[in-house]
């Protein structure tokens, strides 16, 4: 104890610099965790979180009552999960090396902030953008080909649709930090990769693209801590909603949304995100221990 406290104090500069982001943490992401305990309880508004009477796991069986419904937004999530990491990985590296390759540098900047502006565009804004587009009646898409497809009660097509929004929004913000790695590649290995005879395409593929696989690495790792959660707002708002269009849009994270504004059932939700993040852990801990096993270098711990 003694030689903390003395270590501490010779670093006393580091600790005073970290104090913030430690408060932060400690109050935003462990305080709430109390919460937790609501899962396993019949929660009271009167009574309070801690003197609400246990209920044991029917948080939990309620959750799993309707197993056609668990099933289906459970597969929806996992889904969706897969497409979008998948997608959005190869267009984020892609876009990233296109810019970076770029002979203009002044039009790579002015490109950079071009497609960073839609991840400030709320999805509250984003569901008018969609539908301006795809509407019956005076969409975009429709007035253009002279069709009248009603997307809004077209189940196969929002598959589609939400991924093409997804990409318009992150895919921008996405690239920047693959770009920040491109960046920091030693000019040395092109220069003797030129001196050596490479094409461009050799250089890209013996290089750059070896140079962000541990940044590729450690984002997958992160994002499948996250493999149960969706980004609510594009679920539930850009679909509008539409009960129509559950079979193919309806996730976990807007399936609880709809429950407790219905509802109000606070230890269905709980039970619900402890489901996910537990899922979410295993999940990482397997992932970053198979990456352990072939790439140490690259496992987050």
């Amino acid at each position: 104890m003694k030689e903390f406290l003395r270590n501490t104090w010779k670093h006393r500069a580091h600790v005073v610099m970290a104090l913030p982001v430690f408060l932060i943490l400690f109050f935003i992401m462990y305080v709430p965790m109390a919460g937790l305990v609501m899962a396993f309880k019949n929660f009271d508004y009167n009574l309070g979180i801690w003197k609400s009477p246990w209920n044991g796991i029917d948080n939990f069986k309620f959750l799993l009552a309707s197993k056609a419904t668990f099933l289906n937004i459970t597969k929806n999530t996992l889904f969706y999960y897969f497409v979008f990491t998948i997608v959005g990985t190869f267009l984020n590296v892609t876009l990233a090396i296109m810019i970076d390759k770029l002979v203009f540098k002044k039009m790579a900047k002015t490109m950079q902030t071009l497609m960073i502006i839609p991840v400030f565009i709320s999805y509250a804004a984003v569901q008018f953008i969609v539908y301006a587009f795809i509407s019956s009646d005076t969409g975009i898409i429709n007035h253009t080909l002279g069709t009248s497809t009603r997307f809004y009660s077209s189940v196969n097509l929002w598959p589609m649709i939400l991924l093409i929004v997804k990409i318009w929004k992150d895919t921008g913000y996405g690239s920047v930090l693959y770009m920040s790695v491109l960046a920091g590649i030693d000019s040395e290995l092109y220069e003797a990769a030129d001196i050596d005879g490479a094409n461009s395409w050799q250089k890209i593929f013996h290089i750059t693209i070896p140079s962000l696989i541990p940044m590729i690495t450690v984002m997958l790792l992160l994002s499948v801590g996250s493999v149960m959660h969706s980004d609510t707002g594009l679920f539930y708002q850009v679909t509008r909603n539409s009960g129509m269009l559950y079979r193919t849009t309806q996730v976990i994270d807007s399936y609880v949304l709809n429950a407790i504004m219905s509802s109000s059932n606070f230890g269905f939700v709980a039970a619900t995100s402890f489901f996910q993040s537990v899922v979410g852990l295993i999940m990482m801990l397997i992932a970053n221990f198979s990456v352990r096993k072939i790439a140490p270098e690259n496992a987050l711990f």
